[in-house]
């Protein structure tokens, strides 16, 4: 198992020129709103856009949580960033509860494996977007530790 790390600031310049698998975990659960979720929506195709995704270095996939875990996209799915950008503008805001430890757990078993496109010799991305208020904050704090 890797060894989690933290980014800072100026390691997005230098995410955005190795190989990586980054995974988008958003959250759009009934306390972010649709407003929010929009803005994240914007972020979200705008740094898709800033990423080297069309060279095949940086694999991208998304997933989207409330009460229940969504993936939208595997880091296998697309190739380029305009076709990642068109499934993020796809994206529908559907409110529930913000259960942040059930999609840490699907993200590990579920998204971050070889047969969904996780590259062994790229390190993984995760980038959380939440509005921090998780329904069950021990459990979170557990699968973040893992």
């Amino acid at each position: 198992m890797r060894q989690k790390q933290r980014l800072h600031k100026h390691d997005w310049c230098a995410l955005a020129r190795c190989p990586s698998d980054i995974v988008f975990l958003v959250d759009y659960s009934g306390s972010i709103g649709s407003s929010n979720f929009a803005t994240v929506k914007s972020f979200l195709s705008r740094l898709v856009g800033a990423l080297d995704i069309d060279s095949g270095n940086t694999r991208v996939a998304l997933v989207t949580y409330s009460t229940s875990v969504r993936t939208r996209f595997y880091l296998s799915s697309y190739t380029s960033a305009a076709s990642i950008q068109s499934a993020i503008s796809r994206l529908t805001y559907s409110g529930g509860s913000t259960n942040t430890a059930a999609a840490l757990a699907y993200l590990r078993t579920s998204v971050l494996t070889s047969a969904r496109g996780d590259r062994s010799n790229s390190p993984n991305v995760v980038v959380v977007l939440t509005d921090g208020r998780s329904s069950s904050a021990s459990a979170t704090q557990v699968c973040a530790l893992l």
